[in-house]
Formats: C-alpha cells, sequence, structure tokens
C-alpha cells in the first residue's frame, strides 16, 4: 500500500472511531442546519478533526480541503490536497440510517491519486492508488459486468440544495424509472460510487454535489474499471458539482439520458 495511502486508512479508522462512539451515546446529537437540508452535528466536526490531526501529522506541507473547515495549508500554492468528508450522509446518521462513510481523497496537482472510503457500519474498506486498481478490505474489486441500461440498477441523488434543478432532475428520474431494472437513492454519494466501483450498482448520477462528496468515490471507479464525467462527459466533475458514472457501456447509455433533459443554461 502506497504510504499516502497507509495515512489516509489510518486518518479514516481514526474519524470511524469518533462516529462509532457517538452511536452508543443516549444524548441527542447538538444539530445545526449548515443551509435548507444540509446539516452539520458536532461528530462531524470531532470526525474532521481526527482526520486532519493524523494528516497534518504525517503531511505538515500537504493543503486540505474539508467540508466543515474549508481550504487550510501552506498559503503558496501546494502540490498536494486533501479532500476530506468526514462523515458522507449526515442526515442518515442523524436519523440512525446505517448509510454513511468518511470519505478521503489526495490530489496531485489536481490529479487524483489516492482514495479511502470507509463505511463504519459494514465495516468495509474501500482503497484505491492511481494505476494501481481498488479493492474492497483488501480484495480486488470491478464494476459489474453488465452492459445495457434496462437491466441495471442505478443509484441517484435528490437535489437537496439547489431546488433550481428538480425539474431537470425529475424528467431524467421519470425517464430512468422506465429505462432501468431500478433506480435507488440510499443518501450518501460517497458509498454510492463505492458501490458502483464494487459492482453492487451499475451506474449513478447526480447533481449539485461538492468535491468531498466525489473525490474518492471517482478514484475508486476509476481504478475497478468504470467511467466517471460530469454532463457534458468530460472530466470536470469535481468543479461543476455534477456527475454520471457507471461501467463503460451503462455509463455511456445513462450519459445519453441525463443529457438529453440538461437545460441549455444548467452547468455541465
Amino acid at each position: 500500500m502506497h504510504p499516502t495511502l497507509t495515512i489516509a486508512v489510518k486518518a479514516a479508522r481514526r474519524a470511524a472511531s469518533v462516529i462509532n462512539r457517538a452511536t452508543n451515546q443516549l444524548e441527542p446529537l447538538n444539530v445545526q442546519a449548515k443551509s435548507t437540508n444540509d446539516f452539520v452535528t458536532e461528530i462531524d466536526h470531532a470526525a474532521e478533526q481526527a482526520i486532519i490531526e493524523v494528516l497534518r501529522d504525517a503531511y505538515p506541507q500537504h493543503g486540505i480541503l474539508a467540508e466543515e473547515s474549508g481550504e487550510s495549508g501552506p498559503e503558496h500554492d501546494t502540490e498536494y490536497q486533501w479532500i476530506i468528508d468526514p462523515l458522507d450522509g449526515t442526515t442518515n446518521f442523524i436519523h440512525g440510517f446505517p448509510q454513511y462513510a468518511v470519505s478521503i481523497a489526495l490530489a496531485r496537482n489536481g490529479t487524483l491519486e489516492q482514495a479511502v472510503v470507509f463505511d463504519p457500519n459494514r465495516n468495509e474498506l474501500f482503497t484505491a492508488s492511481k494505476g494501481r486498481g481498488a479493492f474492497l478490505n483488501d480484495r480486488r474489486i470491478r464494476v459489474s459486468r453488465r452492459t445495457r441500461l434496462n437491466e441495471s440498477l442505478i443509484g441517484t441523488g435528490f437535489p437537496f440544495r439547489k431546488f433550481d434543478q428538480v425539474d431537470a432532475y425529475l424528467a431524467m428520474f421519470k425517464e430512468l424509472t422506465q429505462k432501468t431494472a431500478g433506480l435507488r437513492r440510499p443518501g450518501s454519494a460517497a458509498l454510492d460510487l463505492a458501490w458502483v466501483a464494487c459492482g453492487r450498482i451499475d451506474g449513478f448520477w447526480e447533481m449539485g454535489l461538492s468535491p468531498w462528496d466525489m473525490a474518492a468515490g471517482a478514484l475508486l471507479i476509476q481504478e475497478a474499471g468504470g467511467l466517471v464525467s460530469d454532463l457534458a462527459g468530460e472530466s470536470a466533475f469535481l468543479t461543476t458539482g455534477n456527475v454520471v458514472a457507471g461501467t463503460p457501456k451503462v455509463f455511456a447509455q445513462l450519459l445519453s439520458v441525463v443529457q438529453a433533459h440538461r437545460p441549455s443554461d444548467m452547468p455541465a
């Protein structure tokens, strides 16, 4: 395992221990709304701090982009940047719905190089290094072999921050409901993407995400033989916040449907 990936795994497990301890506490969580339907708890902050402490101890010169604390690191441009979501699926976590994860990625000059998605409920550790494949608990994983959209199970995420995209999304949802074997919305984009990588679902699309929602999961899929893009079929998904992913052939069919309902004024 690459040294930076080893550190990322250590950080993810440290965050998971914070999360797991909280699930056993009887006291109600202190929940705050960052925006409509976008929540944060003291556990998000504590888990993020645990991750940052591990990363800073090992790589003090690296930059960090974290969901709760934003950008930090050296004042000058840095070659390396960690992209962190300490608890992807906070709303699920608040309600005791066991579908959330820790997500950590490392980008070098803008290119994703390392990825960790850790599911503390199932004790499933997804890892990937650029050019070295993707793994689930040290077992090599690949995207599914499905080639037809109508036989595929597709993951998605409902627009919950920006509601100006709802009509376009519902048009995509309506057509895909009729053209797939089923749609699923578990509520954690990081895990959804990891599940594409290991073949549990065959494709995924969502709009209005942040880089920390997608970075680790995107590299997992690419290293597992899948494809990831923005709505234009290009590689700017971390910038636009819109993502389509899947097995090579399912990806193309899914992207075609999504693009057909994308308004001309919607960012790719």
